[in-house]
Order: structure tokens, then C-alpha cells, then sequence
């Protein structure tokens, strides 16, 4: 724990130890994608081709559907609808007359290099949202959002929604309604390899609805697949085959049409509040792709480094694997981490890091901690969260004295997250004072 007016040391224990950060790793991919891109930054999906549009509406040749790395390409930011950066998309071509593309419709995903989950991730994280594999062209953070609800009486078959609509994945489900009060035995599982969702067990009667999103391989197919659906629904027929292609762009293609996704200041966001893992590894990648020439992990971590350094903290003893926390293997210090936390504190985009971060009692990860205590409102601080880790570093504005920077973790606890993250919200307690 630091003074940000003083910069002088206030409390420190085992300050240099190396520990699992969890999600608090999101601190650092953060920071230096607001240092490199700044705030009103925006990332771009486009619609290119080298055919030229004939009098009957018809495009020669293949459509390229490219990824720009826009880690909210769907239509979160806009009125709820999912696909509707995809609508916009098919009016654009539409608006220009096209009615029929001869050739393929192609995904790009050529932005981002290697493998698409992080190093040491956890087996069991892969189907759902939080696992989810990571691609320049990706759609709806790569996932299915599944919601189910029981049947009108015991023993018929649960209902299930899903959104998008979509033939790339299929939903099969074998789950039925149970009588009320008895406990849900409800399962959803996806084989790793198929986009194939099984639902099976009960739900009982009068049960809050289920709602999670189960991740779904090859986001760039994905994402084609559901862009070429959205064409037809909008009178544009796709005469060639949907695929998915890393490969350089060939040479003379135009753009017919292109989405700007939000600003950086709303993507951090994004990535922040509700710790989001799949937008912080997009960011990852697009730094090295942006600052080192290629959309690795690796060149993301060489970018992130010189950006570190430049900021006055020195990461020689850390170890990270990934852009989110998500990986086992990710370790660095407290002492490092707040100095980064103190940096961007004086950094020029500051209001913009401190706004993306969640506030307690209010909203993001901490909307349910520290609420109606002292430290509500008065804490802004990220969360990171793995089985045995627990961690919080951010910022608190006492209601005397200097403003504080800070930074908790817990590795290792084998006891219940709970009584960690409660010991924590009572530390920030006492920092804001009674």
C-alpha cells in the first residue's frame, strides 16, 4: 500500500514474493493498450473484395469477411441485438446494390499468429465464455448464450433458448422439468473438438432460469457463418462456400463496407468490470501486432514489457503467460504491481484507467462487495478470482488523508473464497476509514 500524493510506503508484506494474480493480470494488458492506443481508439471489421459489381447485382469472385481484432464485434454496445454490426454490414452491401456474391465468403482472421487458448489453461474453462478461443474475426465474445427454464408441469421437457440462431452450432437436449423444491440436477456440456451443446438432467419447477454462454470452436467460422445467415435474411445469396483463412489478403481487394467498433475507453471497460478474459487476450495480441509487427502472445508480452519499463516498474521476476489471468502459470509481485497501479495513476489517460475499473458496491465484479459499508463508492479496484487464488488491487479515496494505491493476494488458501475476499473488503474498510 502506497501514498499517491507521497509515493511513500505505507504497509507492505511479502511484497516481492511471486504469486498467481488471477484476473488482476487484466491490470497490466489494460494499461498498455491505453498507453499505446489511447482512449478514442477504434478497432475495424471490413467487407473487401477485387470483384466489381455487375449491372444485375452480383459480385465476381470471393468476399473477405476481416477481422480487425474488435473484441465487440455484435451489438452489445448498440440496442441488445446481436448481430446487429452484422446488419449494418449487409445494408452497407445492399445500399450499393449487391444482391449476389459468386465466389466465397471468406474469414480472415490472418491479424492474430498461434495458438488460440493461452498456455496452461485449465481443461474444464474451454466451454464456457471465460475459456472461450481467441481469433482477430471473432463474434459474440465466441460463444452461444444459452438460457433454459422449466416445462408448464413435471416431467416435460425443459424449454431452451439460444441466441444467435444459427446453424453452426447445434443444441440437443434431453433435460426434463422436476417437481418444485427439489434440487436442479441440470448439465450442459460440449465436447471439445464439436460444436455440439448436450443438456441433460432436471430442473425443478419454479427455479430461476439457467443463463451461462458455452464457448464454440473456430470463432472465425463462427463469426462467417452467422455474418452469410445475416446476407440471406437481408435477400444476398452467397453462391460459394463459407471459409476461414489466415493467410495473407490477396492483392487488389477494395473495401464495400466497414464497422468501427467503441471507443478503447468503453472496450477497457468491457475487459474490467466484468473480467472479461477473451477481449483482454484480443488486446494482448493487438499489441504485438500494432508495436512489434506480429499478433502473438509473445510479441503482446514484448510490447507489454517495453511499456512496463517505460512506466518505472521493473518485471524481471514476473512470469506471464497470458493477457487475462486465466493461466496457472502467471505469477508477479505485489510491490511491481503497484508501482504499475501508481504509474497510471500520473499516466495522461489516467480518469480514462480508473474509470474502467470496477467500484465497490456499485457495479463490475464488485457490485456485491462492500455494499452499505464505508468503502462502498470510495473503492476502485479489479478482482481476480482462480480456484485457491484470490486478489484485488486498485485505488481508494479515504474520507481523510491521501488517496492510496493497493494491491492483495491470496495464493493457495484452501478454506472458502468467501472468508478471503470478505478479510479483503474489510481492509479496504479501514483504509477508507469509519
Amino acid at each position: 500500500m502506497r501514498s499517491l500524493r507521497t509515493g511513500k510506503i505505507l504497509y507492505a508484506r511479502n511484497a516481492g514474493k511471486s504469486m498467481s494474480p488471477a484476473s488482476t493480470a487484466k491490470l497490466v494488458t489494460t494499461a498498455a493498450a491505453l498507453d499505446a492506443f489511447g482512449p478514442d481508439d477504434r478497432l475495424r471489421t471490413t467487407v473487401e473484395t477485387a470483384g466489381r459489381l455487375d449491372g444485375m447485382g452480383r459480385v465476381p469472385g470471393d468476399v473477405y469477411l476481416v477481422g480487425g481484432g474488435d473484441p465487440n464485434l455484435s451489438g452489445r454496445f448498440t440496442d441488445g441485438r446481436i448481430t446487429a454490426a452484422f446488419e449494418d454490414l449487409a445494408d452497407a452491401l445492399k445500399a450499393q446494390g449487391v444482391r449476389r456474391i459468386e465466389g466465397r465468403l471468406v474469414g480472415h482472421e490472418g491479424l492474430f499468429k498461434g495458438d488460440r487458448r493461452g498456455d496452461d489453461w485449465a481443461w474444464g474453462d474451454l466451454v464456457w465464455w471465460y475459456g472461450a478461443e481467441v481469433s482477430a474475426l471473432g463474434f459474440n465474445d465466441n460463444s452461444a448464450d444459452l438460457k433454459v427454464t422449466p416445462g408448464e408441469r413435471a416431467g416435460d421437457p425443459v424449454l431452451v433458448e439460444r441466441n444467435p440462431v444459427s446453424s453452426y452450432y447445434r443444441v440437443v437436449s434431453t433435460a426434463t422439468t422436476s417437481p418444485a423444491a427439489m434440487a436442479s440436477d441440470l448439465r450442459v456440456d460440449r465436447p471439445l473438438g464439436s460444436n455440439l451443446i448436450r443438456i441433460s438432467g432436471t430442473f425443478p419447477l419454479g427455479l430461476k432460469p439457467w443463463e451461462n454462454s458455452v464457448a464454440l470452436e473456430d470463432p472465425a467460422r463462427y463469426a462467417a457463418t452467422v455474418f452469410a445467415e445475416v446476407l440471406a435474411a437481408k435477400g444476398i445469396v452467397v453462391a460459394g462456400a463459407v471459409e476461414t483463412s489466415s493467410d495473407p489478403l490477396p492483392g487488389g481487394l477494395r473495401v464495400l463496407a466497414a464497422h468501427d467498433g467503441p471507443p478503447l475507453s468503453e472496450v477497457l471497460k468491457g475487459v474490467n468490470k466484468p473480467s472479461q478474459n477473451l477481449h483482454a487476450e484480443m488486446l494482448l495480441r493487438l499489441l504485438g501486432a500494432r508495436l512489434k509487427g506480429e499478433g502473438s502472445v509473445e510479441s503482446g508480452h514484448a510490447a507489454v514489457e517495453d511499456f512496463l519499463l517505460r512506466s518505472g516498474v521493473h518485471p524481471e521476476s514476473w512470469s506471464l503467460q497470458d493477457g487475462s489471468g486465466l493461466s496457472r502459470s502467471d505469477i508477479l509481485s505485489a510491490h511491481e504491481m503497484v508501482s504499475l497501479l501508481a504509474a497510471m495513476d500520473r499516466h495522461r489517460h489516467a480518469s480514462v484507467f480508473r474509470d474502467s475499473l470496477p467500484i465497490a458496491g456499485v457495479d463490475g465484479t464488485l457490485k456485491n462487495r462492500m455494499k452499505g459499508t464505508p468503502a462502498e463508492g470510495r473503492v476502485v479496484a479489479k478482482t481476480g478470482t482462480l480456484r485457491h487464488v484470490n486478489a484485488l488491487g486498485g485505488y481508494v479515496t479515504p474520507r481523510a488523508g491521501d488517496r492510496l494505491v493497493f494491491y492483495m493476494v491470496s495464493n493457495h488458501h484452501a478454506g472458502p473464497g468467501s472468508e478471503v475476499t470478505g478479510a479483503m473488503d474489510e481492509i479496504c474498510n479501514l483504509l477508507v476509514g469509519r
